[in-house]
């Protein structure tokens, strides 16, 4: 399917704005093409790998977004020339040209997907449900995952991290809890190992179907792994369904910020000696994430393990 695209020149300190208004009147999505660069703190903050080279910024941006040639068009430029009128009282709106295009005869929803191959983690294959097991690994142990236009993949250092350790410590008496589960991979790749039970939680509700359907295509029964959405630090229901005192091995692959929060709520779900393994932390935060554990009575630390720039903390409940 061909859409009509439309860009948007203007000035770079109007985005934001443009944005947000854009958001209110119905566009689903949009492209932003500056050369404003990206801090190193932003990207490892954002699981970025690789920070582009950019000419100088000169304060001009470009806001792409793409409408069905079927639906109002000339309704929705509207829409966005109201738009831009009212900002334009607030802010410098620059040029405001807007150009149109089409796209090419693309499936942008499912185009990302020739980029994710099958990898290993030690004697762990893990693989699109798309991709055929690659000769030769056919006797390591297999997670396949569909992760969705959502989440990622699993090929992310910090998922590694978490992987190996629990490869130390689940055993077949583990329950686990999976603290912003996504994809579920984690969890699977947990019960894999032999755990007993998984109960994960999430804040976006596309991980309640990600996890159906990686479980499905796991031929893991979907009474092995509970899913809720909600937040486990502040939400009372979210708590008391997690219940307490419950869980051998915790493990959270979340930013190191959310980790310093987490760590203060999760010790009443933990038994008597459990686990804790977290990542999702950039080398720069690790001294944090180590203090904030320090500080919790409630914790020893166990073992801290690196990959490339990323960390993963991991403590025992005494």
């Amino acid at each position: 399917m061909k859409w009509k695209k439309f860009t948007l020149t203007t000035t770079t300190e109007a985005v934001d704005l443009i944005s947000s208004t854009f958001d209110e009147i119905g566009i689903e999505g949009i492209e932003i093409e500056d050369n404003i660069p990206l801090t190193e703190a932003e990207t490892k903050g954002m699981f970025i790998d690789i920070l582009p080279e950019l000419p100088p910024d000169e304060g001009v941006a470009k806001v792409s977004f793409y409408l069905d040639p079927d639906s109002d068009i000339e309704g929705m430029l509207k829409k966005v020339e109201e738009g831009l009128d009212e900002l334009s009282m607030f802010v410098d709106l620059g040029k405001r040209t807007i150009t149109s295009g089409e796209t090419e005869d693309k499936d942008w929803i499912n185009n990302w997907k020739q980029y994710f191959k099958p990898f290993t983690v030690d004697d762990i294959l893990i693989k699109p449900t798309w991709e055929a097991i690659p000769k030769g690994h056919e006797d390591k142990l297999l997670i396949e995952i569909d992760p969705g236009t959502a989440f990622g993949t699993g090929q992310h250092e910090t998922t590694q991290l978490c992987i190996r350790q629990l490869k130390k410590y689940v055993t077949p008496d583990t329950v686990l809890l999976d603290v912003g589960t996504g994809s579920g991979i984690l969890g699977i790749t947990a019960l894999k190992l032999g755990a007993k039970s998984v109960f994960g939680t999430d804040l976006d509700e596309n991980a309640i179907t990600a996890v159906g359907e990686n479980l499905e295509a796991n031929e893991i029964s979907s009474d092995k792994f509970r899913v809720l959405q909600g937040n486990i630090i502040d939400d009372q229901a979210v708590k008391e369904e997690a219940g307490f005192e419950a869980y051998d091995v915790v493990v959270a692959n979340i930013l190191a910020d959310i980790i310093i929060l987490l760590q203060k709520e999760i010790p009443v779900h933990m038994k008597k000696g459990a686990i804790f393994i977290t990542s999702g932390i950039v080398n720069m935060k690790e001294e944090a994430v180590k203090k904030a554990f320090a500080e919790n009575e409630a914790f020893e630390l166990v073992e801290v393990t690196y990959q490339g720039e990323w960390v993963s903390v991991t403590v025992r409940k005494k």
